[in-house]
């Protein structure tokens, strides 16, 4: 019985000194018994990679659709009946090809009539000058009889115009497309007769981000591909593009044209284009420094012994390492090897192994 209360007692003193010194104003905790997770004040080892600065060439990625390099919808500008169509739908025509007749004879009477006023007047005008010089005409009498000869004159420009409108001509060399009229159509103005499209060479637009809105110049080379054509490549070049950034997408609108002589590629057309800029001066890390989270890209820079998270911008991907936009400065230095170890402002320690190996 001795020997029992002996261990209850010396258990009861161990227990009563550890409450003790649990209590004591003066005790500190041990290394990773703080905060949640049981590790704020440990140090963790980790391995970093400076920030460093290189020369990349710039190739910007993007993608867009296909446009005619000329396109238009013809339409009729009269109220008239269609006498003849002169096409066939998609074939290739050549510019001032006449592609629809309408009606012309009332439009060709209304021009002999004003020309035969237009040869009147023209005879009163020339007698009437005679007589002027005579005294034997008025000044105000020859006055209105010149007045009467110049509005013929426009009566018969007039005439020519309403004439010209009963044929439709190809504004330009291309492909046409369906016809919409048929022959005897009566076709009220405005009415769709066919489309025109010059797909000789094809007109790329498209959208790049901002930060390389420097980069862009006319006359960069481009290169374009299309889907469901694998392999085949179309070669071009940056014609224009926007004087401003898209406030809402942060982009500019950007136009390349390419050449397409055998007429494969169709306006419409989903395209994918790699514009090649002047190489630039880029801030690149390790791709293993990256912390994706809830769609945005993080990495833990070491500020002496303390790890701190800082929010990054990255842009083009190489071979194990990115290319940071912002966010970063020259000669930080980025974790590499522990970033699940640690959190924001954890503390860590970096091994002279860890420089060795990034120099390496």
């Amino acid at each position: 019985m001795r020997v029992n209360r002996f261990v209850l007692i010396a258990v009861t003193a161990t227990g009563g000194l550890a409450g003790v010194l649990g209590c004591s104003p003066n005790a500190k905790p041990v290394d990773g018994a703080r905060g949640p997770g049981g590790n704020a004040g440990a140090v963790t080892a980790v391995v970093t990679s400076p920030v460093v600065e290189k020369e990349l060439d710039l190739l910007i990625e993007a993608v867009g659709s296909a446009r005619a390099n000329e396109s238009v919808e013809l339409t009729s500008k009269t109220l008239n009946i269609v006498t003849a169509i002169r096409f066939v739908e998609g074939e290739v025509v050549r510019r001032d090809t006449v592609l629809i007749e309408f009606d012309g004879a009332q439009p060709r009477a209304e021009l002999a009539e004003a020309e035969a006023a237009l040869i009147e007047s023209t005879a009163a005008l020339e007698r009437s000058r005679s007589l002027a010089s005579t005294k034997i005409l008025s000044q105000s009498q020859l006055d209105q009889i010149e007045a009467t000869y110049k509005a013929n004159q426009a009566r018969v420009a007039a005439a020519k115009s309403r004439l010209s409108d009963t044929v439709i001509r190809a504004p330009f060399s291309g492909r046409t497309g369906f016809r919409r009229v048929s022959v005897g159509s009566l076709v009220p103005p405005g009415t769709a007769i066919t489309t025109l499209d010059d797909t000789s060479v094809i007109k790329i637009e498209f959208t790049v981000p901002q930060v390389y809105q420097y980069a862009l110049k006319d006359g960069l080379p481009v290169v374009a591909t299309a889907s469901g054509l694998p392999g085949q490549k179309f070669d071009g070049r940056i014609s224009a593009f926007d004087s401003r950034v898209d406030p809402v997408t942060r982009t500019i609108n950007t136009r390349a044209v390419v050449s397409n002589r055998d007429g494969i590629l169709k306006p419409g057309t989903f395209m994918s284009v790699v514009v090649r800029a002047a190489p630039t001066k880029a801030l690149v890390v390790p791709e293993a420094a990256l912390v994706p989270e809830q769609g945005r890209v993080f990495v833990f820079v070491a500020e002496g012994d303390t790890a701190l998270k800082q929010e990054v911008s990255i842009g083009r991907r190489l071979t194990g390492e990115v290319e940071i936009l912002s966010g970063l400065k020259r000669e930080q230095q980025v974790i590499v090897e522990g970033t699940q170890k640690v959190r924001d402002k954890s503390r860590i320690s970096q091994s002279q192994y860890a420089a060795v190996a990034t120099e390496s």
